[in-house]
């Protein structure tokens, strides 16, 4: 959701947008009502899993985002589910993009869809820019950054925003793996090393849950944007279509155990702009701890289950690709899922920490 270093890329046919349906059903309801409405397919670095398009009319410019056309389970990339997140975070400290404008209908263009302001500013998942790049300073404050705002999501007052029934928030942690294993199950053609030990360990030793709050489901630097200049400031939190109520210690989680310190082997990917300057995660663990003032004891527990679910969720992209006859060595899955499977274990053994 950026106009800032990632610029649209031309939409392929697939891409396309029926503009003149779009425009028609936008009507009035946003700015320059009667003049032509344009649509360019966004980068892929600045949404996955969902279809972006820059839509602009009249000089205004928003973000329309629909959900994939192939997903991994029929509960992934939920618009709706974005929207009346979105909504709820109007007026809080948390940043996020504006909610314009939702259709539930696919008959207007194909699938559901949602429009959004246009944040401007940049995502630090591979690479970030001048003067973050080289200022020490403003590395460890953009690691700051994410703790902060996933401590500030965790504050957020849900009912008052209107998410009742949102999610199942009693017994959330009790379900994590009956639920995601029976996901796997949809999917999976092989062994996956660890797997086992990984779940009867989550079982074996599951906390007590949290105070309920809201959870983004995926919180990491890919889902983020950043402020184009210093000082470090957070633009908007992105991408809350697996956004859910439950254990918000699980995004602190999924954040710590994907972070690389120096010298370590990266669970995923080091920070943009590799790991020099940026905070350890005892340092962000400590940040979320005060600044949310949640208990953190049990940690370990939730980075291992970010990494496990999130080893579950890709094995499906594993699958798809080896259906669609993808061959192993260019799946790019077959060792990232497994991978992570290790790195869960690696957690849940302390070897890791």
């Amino acid at each position: 959701m950026t106009n800032h270093d990632h610029a649209p890329n031309a939409p392929s046919a697939a891409d396309d947008l029926d503009t003149e349906a779009l425009s028609e059903w936008i009507g009035d309801r946003l700015a320059g009502a009667g003049q032509p409405l344009s649509a360019e397919r966004m980068g892929a670095e600045t949404g996955i899993a969902n279809a972006l398009h820059l839509i602009e009319r009249g000089g205004n410019r928003w973000v329309l985002r629909q959900p994939p056309a192939v997903k991994n389970h029929p509960s992934a990339s939920n618009t709706e589910r974005e929207w009346r997140i979105l909504n709820a975070l109007e007026g809080t400290a948390v940043p996020h993009p504006q909610p314009m404008l939702f259709c539930s209908d696919p008959a207007v263009i194909g699938r559901p869809f949602m429009v959004m302001s246009l944040i401007e500013g940049f995502t630090p998942g591979f690479d970030i820019p001048e003067p973050f790049m080289s200022d020490e300073e403003l590395r460890y404050g953009l690691g700051m950054a994410y703790v902060d705002g996933c401590a500030d999501l965790a504050g957020v007052d849900w009912r008052a925003g209107g998410l009742d029934g949102l999610g199942r928030p009693d017994g959330f942690l009790e379900r994590q793996v009956s639920r995601w294993m029976g996901q796997l199950e949809g999917y999976q053609t092989r062994e996956i090393p660890e797997l086992e030990f990984v779940a009867t360990w989550l079982e074996d030793n599951r906390p007590e849950m949290s105070p309920v709050g809201i959870l983004h489901g995926d919180y990491s630097p890919f889902n983020v944007m950043v402020a184009p200049e210093p000082p470090v400031r957070l633009a908007a939190i992105v991408d809350w279509d697996t956004g859910t109520i439950g254990d918000p210690l699980l995004d602190i989680g999924h954040l710590l155990a994907r972070w690389t310190e120096p010298g370590e082997e990266p669970v995923l990917d080091e920070p943009a702009g590799g790991t020099r300057g940026y905070p350890s995660r005892a340092e962000m663990a400590a940040r979320y701890a005060d600044r949310s003032g949640r208990d953190l004891r049990a940690l370990p527990y939730y980075e291992t289950l970010a990494l496990f679910k999130l080893g579950v969720i890709l094995e499906g992209t594993y699958a798809r690709q080896r259906h669609a006859g993808v061959p192993e060595d260019q799946n790019m899955m077959a060792e990232r899922v497994p991978s992570l499977m290790r790195w869960a274990a690696a957690f849940a053994r302390s070897e890791r920490q």
